[in-house]
């Protein structure tokens, strides 16, 4: 992999502490979740520098690791009942905000394309289309709860469509990623996912965006199956 420039992993770094901010702020400021969040990302990048994911060709696939315990974690606030007490008290308005930092993340993952550290097939050059959430978030939100004019259904809608474009480029760095499985880009694959610091983008970023968005539609169903919420 080519030298990343500093300034692409100083861009990369402010915006995942943006990015855990604004999620514990969500949280009305839970300690436990921000401690969560700190040791769920200081595991992955203790991790990542004592080699544990240099090995591409793992079965299964290191980067397994990288996902799983993010996905496992949002499982569980979902399925337990002090879990759903906490998801559906974590504020919509600055879920809906926190979408803006997609916008440096799709900036940080051009860089690396230029240096050959991931391929321009998970840009906005290429099949990924998350900017459009970045960029059409804050007008969501300011027009959605600061001066209402957004329907119940068209902020649900606008959550699934961004969640899809964020499944979207999901897709295609698992899959071009360096692994047994790796099915796209064998000429410039997906290294930098499974470095650090960029590693962080899979093992914290993409969950909380996941969890955004399925925490902002889930409270917006109840909302409108209820309306006393």
């Amino acid at each position: 992999m080519t030298p990343i420039p500093l300034y692409i992993s100083v861009l990369f770094d402010i915006t995942v502490l943006l990015f855990i901010g604004m999620a514990y702020r969500a949280s009305h400021r839970s300690i436990y979740f921000l401690i969560g969040l700190l040791l769920l990302g200081g595991t992955q990048l203790i991790l990542g520098v004592r080699g544990f994911y240099d090995k591409r060709d793992a079965v299964p696939p290191r980067l397994l690791f990288l996902i799983l315990p993010s996905l496992i974690a949002i499982l569980v606030f979902f399925i337990a009942p002090k879990g759903r007490v906490f998801i559906d008290s974590m504020g919509k308005k600055t879920l809906t905000l926190l979408h803006i930092l997609r916008i440096p993340v799709e900036f940080v993952l051009y860089g690396l394309a230029v240096y050959k550290a991931v391929p321009f097939l998970i840009t906005f050059e290429g099949r990924n289309f998350d900017l459009l959430s970045g960029i059409s978030a804050p007008f969501v939100w300011y027009f959605g709860f600061i001066k209402p004019k957004l329907s119940r259904f068209v902020l649900i809608a606008w959550n699934v469509v961004c969640l899809g474009l964020l499944l979207n480029v999901v897709f295609y760095a698992v899959l071009s990623a360096p692994s047994p499985f790796q099915r796209f880009s064998l000429d410039q694959p997906n290294l930098a996912i499974q470095a650090v610091p960029f590693l962080l983008l899979p093992a914290l970023i993409v969950p909380l965006v996941l969890l955004a968005h399925l925490v902002t539609i889930r409270q917006l169903i109840r909302t409108s199956n209820n309306p006393v919420l």
